[in-house]
């Protein structure tokens, strides 16, 4: 299959600058990145077609010999075990490393395109927010590409310059007996690159530390620990890299009425001595509103009610869950005289099995633990 003119593929001319193919590749490098496009396989070509032309173009001594001699003067020197530095093996060697260790592509070092840091921010809402979905809006610090220097470091009208140490490669290979090791160039930090005249904006860094205001939806249905993710709304990339990513993880407040266990919702209802002896209706809290539920003549405290569909809806759930009530049945308090004799009365009128049955049994149990 033909390769396509690299001019072409970065929609440049034959006599584009360093600094026009440069913005040429980042353009195209953050429309196509994979992490943009997981599930494009089409766009994933792109990139990497983008980023071969980038790598040729970018290199003067590659760059001359295309022009020359096309596709065949840049094969023939790969078929040769060696790129236009003379590195032969070393050089590859060198290359296959960085790409494992995000170096950002082979051939030459300058350039070298990083993506952004991904970032977290913890959002606490509401139950109900949680439970019906809502939008609201968050300020974030991140790290933005510099507007003065568009990401070089470099004060405007200058260029970074070939860093001396390393020659551009932004790695250094230290030579210990028989075993050489490559590491990271002390002196510029990987990028290959030295700035000599640094941006008065963003003192040389390239990024500048800002805060941004966004807009996230929240799905009905969220849980603490889920996340939603924001693309591109991380940290900038360096030299023209992609932006990483923000996920917003959902933490939920505590609420004075329920308790959620997965999809459903937990609350207790206070009733009577009278209601839960004699039965009655009571009104409890909902999520939607109000519901009413009868409560049987002879309810025992810790009961349990149970509300079909009234829980939450999770996001990854087919039907909502259900409300489980708690009875518990209270204690008077405030006595008056009155009310403390009809209660004396009442308790002399209550002394057998029938009457507390859960009492009765417990005293049985206490008799057969002691062998009596």
């Amino acid at each position: 299959m033909s390769k396509r003119d690299y001019y072409e593929v970065l929609g440049v001319t034959k006599n584009a600058s360093d600094e026009e193919i440069k913005k040429a590749y980042r353009k195209l490098a953050m429309k196509h990145h994979p992490d943009r496009n997981p599930d494009d396989k089409g766009a994933e070509e792109k990139f990497k077609e983008a980023k071969l032309a980038y790598e040729i173009l970018s290199d003067s001594d590659k760059r001359a010999a295309y022009d020359q001699f096309g596709h065949a003067g840049i094969d023939q020197q790969a078929g040769m075990g060696g790129g236009f530095g003379g590195g032969g093996f070393s050089d590859a060697f060198s290359d296959i490393f960085g790409d494992i260790f995000g170096g950002g592509g082979g051939g030459s070092r300058r350039d070298r395109v990083y993506r952004g840091a991904d970032l977290r921010y913890n959002l606490e809402i509401g139950l109900e927010e949680a439970a019906h979905g809502t939008e609201t809006k968050i300020r974030i610090p991140t790290l933005e590409e510099c507007g003065v220097c568009h990401g070089s470091g470099a004060k405007p009208g200058t260029q970074p310059t070939t860093c001396t140490t390393c020659g551009g490669h932004g790695q250094v290979r230290i030579q210990q007996g028989f075993f050489s090791v490559q590491q990271t160039c002390p002196r510029c930090g990987g990028t290959g690159k030295m700035v000599a005249d640094p941006c008065t904006a963003c003192h040389g860094e390239g990024r500048v530390k800002k805060h941004k205001t966004l807009s996230v939806k929240i799905p009905a249905g969220v849980d603490s620990g889920d996340r939603i993710r924001l693309a591109g709304e991380g940290e900038a990339g360096v030299n023209g890299g992609p932006p990483g990513d923000l996920y917003v993880v959902i933490h939920l407040k505590d609420h004075p009425v329920f308790k959620r266990d997965g999809d459903d919702l937990h609350c207790e209802m206070p009733i009577s001595f009278a209601t839960a002896a004699l039965g009655g209706e009571v009104e409890i809290p909902t999520l939607d509103g109000h519901a009413k539920i009868k409560i049987p003549a002879e309810t025992q405290s810790g009961k349990v009610f149970r509300l079909r569909g009234k829980g939450i809806k999770g996001v990854r759930s087919h039907a909502p869950g259900d409300l489980l009530c708690h009875m518990l049945v209270e204690t008077p308090v405030n006595l008056s005289e009155r009310q403390k004799e009809l209660l004396r009365e009442f308790e002399a009128l209550s002394p057998g099995r029938n009457n507390n049955p859960r009492a009765q049994s417990f005293m049985d149990k206490v008799k057969s633990f002691f062998g009596q």
